[in-house]
């Protein structure tokens, strides 16, 4: 009974800590006022958005895939500045670093405890 606590709570603080970030990218553009900068913008608001909407799904209906799903975004925050040529803006670049780099340690993390820790425990 107390694993399952454990986990229970351990989903509850990814999932809120995750979603957190992905609301604070999702403002960044206009918080740090890039919005000018279009491809830096967009990725911003729509992976921002992503990142916080599979976070507060999966605090009501839990998944196996979304620590999956969340890694991809994750990197994805952190290679898009050089793959969507703004890496030279610090403010976006920072954002993108700043929100991919925690997501995607936290859903490493997930995906380590979903298939390397025992069900139960005698």
């Amino acid at each position: 009974m107390r694993l399952q606590i454990d986990r229970r709570f351990e989903e509850t603080a990814f999932g809120i800590a995750k979603a957190v970030i992905g609301v604070a990218l999702a403002l960044t553009p206009w918080v740090l006022g890039f919005t000018a900068a279009l491809a830096a913008a967009l990725n911003g608001w729509i992976v921002g958005a992503a990142i916080a909407l599979l976070a507060v799904a999966t605090l009501f209906w839990a998944n196996r895939w979304a620590p999956s799903a969340h890694l991809a975004l994750g990197v994805w925050a952190i290679v898009a500045p050089f793959l969507l040529g703004f890496s030279a803006m610090t403010a976006a670049f920072a954002a993108h670093m700043i929100a991919g780099i925690p997501v995607a340690a936290i859903a490493a993390l997930e995906l380590w405890f979903i298939h390397n820790r025992p069900m139960k425990t005698a």
